[in-house]
């Protein structure tokens, strides 16, 4: 004879209860999210080493132009004709030189692509400064 008790224990899952979960989560990390502030200045990077690698040392040499368009070479006034002659020389005498060119906001494109123009028929490398962003 089997006896049957009224109180049958039935195993149900509710969802209710996980669904409220998943949203504490989601607006949980929607508000951290919002706090964090990342450091996009620094990239902090391991790289790797070896034993028979040699550091490449570049020269670097600055060209300035400034708002009355005065060309300087290492802050030295030149014109543009002699400006040719001195990046010129500077190659010659280094190994893996770079141009670092520095111009104020005023400053006339033509001006600068001129500067440019001179370092691409000598085939050096060039950067152009920038102040970083606020």
């Amino acid at each position: 004879m089997k006896l049957r008790s009224r109180h049958q224990i039935q195993a149900k899952f509710e969802m209710a209860s996980m669904t409220d979960l998943v949203f504490l989560l989601l607006i949980f990390f929607m508000l951290i999210t919002t706090m964090i502030v990342p450091n996009v200045n620094t990239l902090k990077l391991l790289l790797p080493s070896s034993k028979t690698a040699k550091p490449t040392e570049n020269i670097s040499v600055s060209i300035a132009i400034d708002d009355k368009r005065q060309y300087y070479f290492d802050s030295k006034p030149v014109g543009l004709n002699q400006l040719e002659n001195n990046v010129r020389s500077f190659i010659a005498a280094n190994q893996n030189p770079v141009v670092v060119l520095h111009t104020a906001n005023t400053v006339p494109i033509e001006n600068v692509v001129s500067v440019m123009d001179i370092c691409n028929r000598l085939k050096v490398k060039m950067v152009l400064a920038t102040n970083p962003e606020r």
